[in-house]
C-alpha cells in the first residue's frame, strides 16, 4: 500500500499535546461530588465504569488516526511484468559412452558432468534449455523448456552405465549427438541458438559425421561450444571381477582436432577440461558469453482505499459518542 500525500501524518504530533492535555485537565477538575472525608473509600473496588472512563478518550484518538490516513489518500495497485526476453535457446549434447566412467574426473566423468552442467542450468533461468544423451546412438531425453527443475531431475537421472546395460549402443557418435541437438534447434526463433557438445573421446560410430553435424548447425546460425573431457595420457576405469572391481588405466582418445574444427565451423570454442575444477570454469566461461538480454516494462493501476479507514474512523467516533453520553457519561 502507498499514500498519496504522506505529509498528512505529520497531524499525528497533534496527538501528544492532546494527550497531555487530557491527563493533566482531568488531574485538575473538581470532583463531581464532594465529600469531607474519603478515608472509608480508600480501600473500594474500581467499578467497570471507572476502569473504562478514558475508553472515550481512546477512541477519538483511534479515529483521528484513521482520518489523517484518509488524508493521505492511502493507494493500492496492480502491477505485473511484462518480460521481452533475447533469449538464448540451449541444447546440451552429453557423452553417455561407457568410457565416461572413466574416474579421473571425482567421481568420474559423466558424474562431475551432470554436477556442472545442473548447476549452469540453474544459473539461467531465462533460457530454453534442452538435453540430447549419445554413446553409439543418440536421442533426445529432455526437449527444450524453461522447467529447469524437472530437466535437472531428467539431467540427474541419467546412469553412468546406460550403455554398459545395453539401453543404447556403446560408442562415440559425436556427429549424432551434435545433429540430435541441432534438430531440435531448427524451428527455434531466438537470436541466439546454443550447442554444448561434451565428449571424452573420437567419433566412432553414427551416420552422421561431425562436420556434415557442423555444417548444417553453422547453416541454421547455430554455434557450437565443444568441451573434450579427461586428462591428457590415461585415466583409470573401473573394471568389473568377480567379488568387486579392479581398476585399470585406459588411454584418452580425444579428438581435439575434429572438436576444434566444429567450434570453429559454427563461431563456438574448444575447451578442454582435465579436471573438475577447469569444467567447471569452462561453464562458467560459456555462461559469460552467451547472455540473456531482458527489457522488462512495468505496468500498474492505482486504486483509492481510503473507504475502510473512513468507514472505521466513523464508526468509531459513533462509538464514542454513545459511549460518552450513556454508560460512561460524567455528571457534573
Amino acid at each position: 500500500m502507498e499514500f498519496a500525500n504522506k505529509e498528512y501524518f505529520i497531524l499525528l504530533i497533534l496527538l501528544i499535546p492532546y494527550i497531555l492535555w487530557y491527563f493533566l485537565y482531568r488531574n485538575k477538575r473538581e470532583p463531581t461530588m464532594l465529600m469531607s472525608d474519603t478515608f472509608a473509600y480508600r480501600h473500594a473496588p474500581k467499578s467497570w465504569k471507572m476502569r473504562l472512563i478514558d475508553l472515550p478518550m481512546g477512541l477519538r484518538c483511534i479515529a483521528f488516526v484513521l482520518i489523517v490516513i484518509v488524508m493521505a489518500r492511502p493507494q493500492t495497485h496492480n502491477s505485473w511484468d511484462n518480460k521481452q526476453v533475447e533469449g538464448i535457446d540451449i541444447m546440451l549434447a552429453m557423452d553417455v559412452s561407457t568410457s565416461m566412467l572413466a574416474e579421473d574426473l571425482k567421481p568420474n566423468r559423466l558424474e562431475a558432468a551432470k554436477n556442472v552442467a545442473s548447476e549452469f542450468i540453474a544459473d539461467r533461468p531465462n533460457d530454453n534449455i534442452g538435453l540430447t544423451i549419445f554413446a553409439g546412438e543418440a536421442f533426445t531425453q529432455c526437449p527444450m523448456t524453461t522447467d529447469h527443475a524437472s530437466l535437472i531431475n531428467l539431467l540427474q537421472s541419467v546412469r553412468t552405465d546406460i550403455a554398459a546395460r545395453g539401453l543404447i549402443s556403446d560408442g562415440t557418435a559425436v556427429g549424432m549427438g551434435l545433429a540430435n541437438a541441432v534438430s531440435r534447434l531448427k524451428d527455434s526463433k531466438a537470436k541466439s541458438k546454443v550447442v554444448i557438445l561434451l565428449t571424452d573421446g573420437s567419433n566412432n560410430m553414427g551416420d552422421i559425421s561431425p562436420m556434415t553435424s557442423a555444417q548444417i548447425a553453422r547453416s541454421m546460425g547455430i554455434r557450437v561450444y565443444t568441451i573434450g573431457v579427461g586428462t591428457n595420457k590415461v585415466a583409470p576405469y573401473p573394471m568389473p571381477v568377480a567379488g568387486g572391481t579392479q581398476y585399470v588405466n585406459i588411454p584418452v582418445e580425444i579428438d581435439s582436432k575434429t572438436l576444434s574444427a566444429i567450434a570453429a565451423t559454427t563461431e563456438g570454442n574448444f575447451y578442454r577440461a582435465t579436471n573438475n575444477r577447469e569444467l567447471k570454469q569452462i561453464y562458467k566461461d560459456i555462461d559469460q558469453l552467451e547472455k540473456s538480454k531482458m527489457d522488462v516494462k512495468k505496468f500498474s493501476k492505482r486504486y483509492e482505499a481510503y473507504q475502510p479507514f473512513a468507514i472505521a474512523a466513523l464508526l468509531i467516533l459513533l462509538l464514542e459518542v454513545i459511549l460518552r453520553t450513556t454508560v460512561l457519561r460524567r455528571i457534573p
